[in-house]
């Protein structure tokens, strides 16, 4: 019996955590590859997690064991109705509908009611076999290894096996199939619990995402073991001051979690691998904290802490992802901060959890901490907020609940130590702070004023010190806390890599600033930390297209190769950015932009920040030329435009992020059903963290007819380029007239190469995409 209940948990479990990546990218084709796309989702399941856990508690306090247990198949059924059609989340988003709201309610229609059922298994389940009689039911517990095995695996397969061997469509199958096995199981058990002798006391207590019970201890228990609260009247009282503490260490991490995920996938992709590392990170500190004997000593965690912030914090200042080829590193920095963070603020909740009757209470404050915590990353900031504050705050956040230096378990050789009065530390705990972001202001002016060269050697001089002021505070959590805040809040004076900002803004789709450099010569848009246009100040050299789109680069040259071309009349151009590639529109030609984003068309269409679409039109006014721009999914609004293209540029990121579900098999038929015959398809890859130009080139090899694929990589670039406005690009061209390319490979002096697909090399399609093969790890 303990077997079979142990199987039906681990099934339930890996479906729990098996539908959220694989729903969340059936989703991304419908909302533009945002990472927003991810956090909402994360909200919605988390929501239903609590859903569940509050039916269960519900079910079992009103109805009994038994009564339950029958009602409860009742309710397991009812996704049966739905479930052939379910999860399949196809719909287009209608215009003028916030996408998170439409999000929200594709997700509940879609998959809202299996989620919760799948979701009501953990608690009842162990209760159910508390209620059998049999002997290792007076400690039902045990059970939630089973159910923690069952859910790291599902997340840790997912992009690992699943989804590079699996199609989509292949994923829903499997998942539905495992929803029918699980119905049975379920039934299973609670034939177990009807066939079984009512036992004479059952104690109604829950586990919580894979959190296991409260156990009493051997007196002899180490320090660094988990101590269970004890069970006697002499329990601490249950105040609301411990009740806000405890759901302020659930919340924080589950905002920094989500925060993580949010600043990786905004610069690499968006894509399953790097949402379910940070979860998998986030569930498995649960498991570690509330183990039998600890791995990782929560003293040690403490102490060590304040390092494990500070890393972070100086990487979102340095705008570290401007590193090429530092993928793996980064994200290694990024997943150390939120692991170490989440182990301290769930160890916390290990050592402050109650007497085991207020365990279900307990576990309830968890699962809303949870879901205030995502809420406010993926709903609230986004709307509150111009930037993404959301993760510097959860790390201040952080350090103020860090336990105090009195907390730490000591050591009995640790000499005692001195404090001075609480009046006088709680002064110096507001003083201090506010003198180090002082001084840091100071150190940032000083800095600029200096004209001290935006990177890690202006970061050094500027942060260093007070960094290393801010960690002598580590014993002090407020202080310290407040001291990270205070760094934060001055580094905002900082201009960084990409200037100061004039204008600033925040979409669904990202945070998106315009700025200009430090010579003042150049005003550039900046999504995320990548740049997505720059135009001269000078009104002589206004029009002049620069980074990416220079005239030397690739794009330049293919554009300079085709002029006077009849293919340049209609020019479709996905993803519009500052407006650049306006500067090649010439009289007579129909040039017609696809966005996304209407605040990306906004600040493009504002002549008082950038003016390649005002210049365009003014020049070709009265030539029967035109430039529009069309707001929606490219892929959707394309496909419904009038007319095909002679040229069409792929040119959509979020961040430095490319939206994958532009690269697929599916994408390229809908571009080559809008390609007059002979067109050619460009499109800009350049990424710091993946090598696209093989997934091109496959894509090209696997169309039909086949196409030739181009490929230059300019990623030479010289100081004085730099210095006059061009940015390393990496550009890929596909045709079927290989007439055309052939006279671009004559002229280019063997900087565009043929290139065809490695050995092995898979096509890329909506349902299946392997992003392993294109990460450069190095």
């Amino acid at each position: 019996m303990p077997v079979f209940f142990a199987v039906t948990l681990f099934i339930s479990s890996a479906l729990l955590f098996m539908v959220q990546p694989m729903v969340a990218k059936m989703l991304l084709p419908s909302l533009g590859g945002t990472p927003g796309v991810w956090n909402t989702c994360m909200v919605f399941f988390q929501a239903g997690l609590l859903a569940g856990y509050a039916y269960a508690h519900a079910g079992l306090l009103w109805l009994g064991l038994r009564k339950q247990s029958a009602v409860h198949l009742g309710f397991v059924l009812l996704p049966l109705l739905v479930l052939p059609n379910g999860i399949a989340a196809d719909a287009e988003p209608p215009e003028g509908v916030y996408p998170v709201l439409w999000l929200l309610r594709v997700l509940l229609v879609s998959v809202g009611l299996p989620y919760v059922v799948v979701a009501t298994c953990g608690p009842l389940l162990q209760k159910w076999f508390a209620g059998t009689g049999h002997t290792a039911g007076k400690d039902p517990y045990f059970l939630y290894a089973s159910s923690n095995l069952g859910s790291m695996l599902a997340l840790i397969l997912y992009p690992v096996v699943i989804e590079p061997n699996f199609a989509l469509a292949t994923q829903r199958s499997l998942w539905i199939g495992g929803f029918y096995v699980l119905v049975a199981l379920i039934l299973g058990c609670a034939v177990c619990v009807w066939r079984a002798r009512p036992a004479s006391v059952v104690v109604l207590r829950f586990s919580s995402l894979s959190i296991p019970p409260t156990e009493k201890k051997n007196p002899s228990q180490k320090p660094h073991e988990v101590r269970s609260a004890p069970a006697s009247s002499a329990a601490p009282a249950l105040t609301w001051v411990r009740r806000l503490r405890w759901l302020g260490l659930a919340a924080t991490p589950s905002s920094l979690m989500l925060s993580v995920t949010t600043y990786l996938t905004a610069d690499i992709a968006s894509i399953p691998l790097l949402w379910v590392m940070p979860i998998s990170l986030y569930l498995l500190t649960f498991t570690l904290v509330f183990a039998r004997r600890t791995l990782l000593p929560h003293a040690f965690m403490v102490r060590w802490m304040p390092l494990a912030v500070l890393i972070p914090v100086l990487i979102i200042i340095s705008e570290a992802t401007e590193t090429r080829g530092s993928a793996l590193l980064l994200i290694a920095l990024h997943l150390l901060g939120l692991f170490w963070i989440c182990m301290v603020c769930h160890g916390e909740l290990a050592h402050t959890r109650p007497a085991a009757k207020h365990l279900t209470e307990f576990y309830l404050w968890l699962a809303v901490g949870g879901v205030l915590g995502s809420l406010f990353t993926a709903l609230v900031a986004p709307v509150v907020f111009n930037t993404v504050v959301e993760y510097p705050l959860a790390l201040v956040l952080a350090c103020l609940l860090k336990p105090g230096e009195d907390e730490l378990v000591q050591k009995k050789s640790n000499p005692p130590v001195h404090h001075r009065s609480p009046r006088t530390a709680a002064r110096l705990d507001m003083l201090l702070p506010a003198m180090i972001g002082l001084f840091t202001a100071v150190l940032v002016l000083a800095g600029q004023a200096l004209d001290l060269p935006a990177g890690p050697i202006s970061v050094a001089v500027m942060f260093a010190v007070p960094a290393v002021m801010c960690y002598t505070f580590m014993r002090r959590p407020v202080r310290f806390g407040l001291g990270i805040g205070a760094i934060l809040l001055a580094s905002t004076l900082y201009a960084g890599v990409h200037g100061r900002a004039e204008y600033q803004v925040r979409s669904f789709f990202g945070v998106h600033r315009v700025t200009r450099d430090a010579t003042g010569n150049y005003r550039r848009l900046i999504h995320g930390n990548t740049v997505h246009g720059q135009q001269s100040l000078n009104p002589e050299q206004r029009e002049e297209p620069l980074t990416y789109y220079h005239r030397k680069g690739p794009i330049g040259q293919l554009l300079q190769a085709l002029d006077g071309d009849p293919r340049l009349r209609r020019v479709a151009i996905v993803g519009l950015g500052a407006g650049t590639l306006a500067s090649y529109a010439q009289p007579r030609q129909y040039w017609t932009y696809f966005e996304i984003d209407p605040v990306v068309v906004q600040i493009a269409e504002d002549s008082s920040k950038f003016t390649y679409l005002h210049d365009a039109r003014r020049r070709l006014l009265g030539s029967g030329g035109k430039i529009d721009v069309v707001v929606g999914d490219a892929r959707l609004t394309l496909r419904k435009s009038d007319g095909t293209f002679g040229l069409i540029i792929i040119d959509a990121f979020t961040s430095d992020a490319i939206p994958l579900h532009l690269l697929t098999r599916e994408a390229l038929q809908i571009y080559r059903s809008k390609l007059t015959a002979g067109g050619i398809i460009a499109l800009n890859i350049s990424n710091r963290h993946l090598d696209l130009k093989h997934a091109m080139a496959r894509l090209a090899e696997d169309a039909r007819p086949p196409m030739v694929c181009l490929v230059q990589e300019d990623t030479e670039v010289t100081s004085e380029e730099r210095a006059g406005g061009k940015s390393p690009s990496v550009w890929a061209l596909l045709s079927t007239d290989r007439a055309a390319l052939g006279k671009l490979l004559d002229t280019s002096r063997g900087r565009w190469i043929e290139l065809s697909p490695p050995p092995g090399a898979s096509v890329w399609t909506d349902d299946f995409s392997n992003v392993f093969e294109v990460i450069r790890w190095r």
